[in-house]
């Protein structure tokens, strides 16, 4: 096995991230210890300037309710859909004071919602059908989404693993924006931007990895062993980890007139 930098404090940090406690959408514990760069876009700003014009309005992929809540006050009337079963109740608690009401969907499920009955659909980092939520806008709503792309913090998979296994390697821009214009939508603004993760110890990545399941599929500390020493000794060397995030945003509109 190669040789470990401090090896107590490798065993200690790995431990003190198995052990430590995630819920919803709430990445606190990282704080100071995994540095995101910002995206050049302030999607809550971009989102909150909307609602001067929405009476309805959906987030899709709430989570905890974490972000929604932070939007506050909301449109008169604010739905909110979550898959993660472990999620939902936390999104329940949180929400309910602000007359959101969260439904609980399996992923994949159509949206339980009746065409042409929201002004605003809101998105961040959850996955959606553009044929659903086209269906579900009223014309001339819109569609306010920030995704996750399929280069984010590759890496981490770079050391990791022997082959690449990341399924959302091939999400990207060109891929959203044709399913959206294929839906009928017209596209109103479309960035995206490479920002850099820094990871200050080895915790951080075994946290990291435990809340984001699907960067490593399957990942374990046991498994990956190696790899970890090669992150953590880097980290001990140079006192840090630099990976880099992948976002994009997109503004489209279900325009007035007929579909495409």
């Amino acid at each position: 096995m190669r040789d470990i930098i401090n090896p107590k404090r490798y065993q200690h940090l790995i431990t003190e991230a198995q052990e430590a406690h995630f819920s919803g959408w709430d990445f606190s514990w990282l704080n100071d210890r995994m540095i995101q760069e910002a995206p050049p876009w302030d999607y809550a700003a971009i989102v909150q300037s909307h609602f001067s014009r929405a009476h309805t309005m959906l987030d899709m992929g709430t989570g905890g309710g974490e972000l929604l809540a932070s939007l506050a006050p909301l449109p008169a009337e604010t739905h909110a859909t979550e898959t993660f079963p472990p999620n939902q109740p936390l999104a329940e608690a949180r929400l309910a004071p602000l007359n959101v009401f969260v439904h609980k969907i399996q992923e994949n499920d159509p949206l339980p919602f009746d065409d042409d009955y929201f002004d605003l659909v809101i998105n961040r980092h959850d996955s959606f059908d553009a044929a659903q939520v086209y269906r579900i806008l009223k014309q001339g709503g819109h569609f306010i989404t920030q995704q996750v792309g399929g280069l984010d913090n590759l890496e981490l998979n770079q050391v990791l693993q022997d082959s690449i296994d990341f399924p959302s390697i091939t999400f990207n821009p060109t891929q959203a924006l044709t399913e959206l214009y294929d839906a009928g939508f017209s596209i109103q603004r479309a960035e995206q931007a490479a920002l850099k993760t820094i990871f200050m110890d080895i915790g951080a990545v075994v946290y990291y990895l435990k809340a984001i399941p699907w960067q490593i599929p399957n990942f374990s500390p046991e498994t990956q062993t190696g790899g970890l020493i090669k992150i953590h000794n880097l980290i001990e060397r140079q006192g840090q980890f630099t990976t880099t995030a992948h976002r994009f945003l997109v503004i489209a509109c279900k325009a007035m007139g007929f579909k495409e």
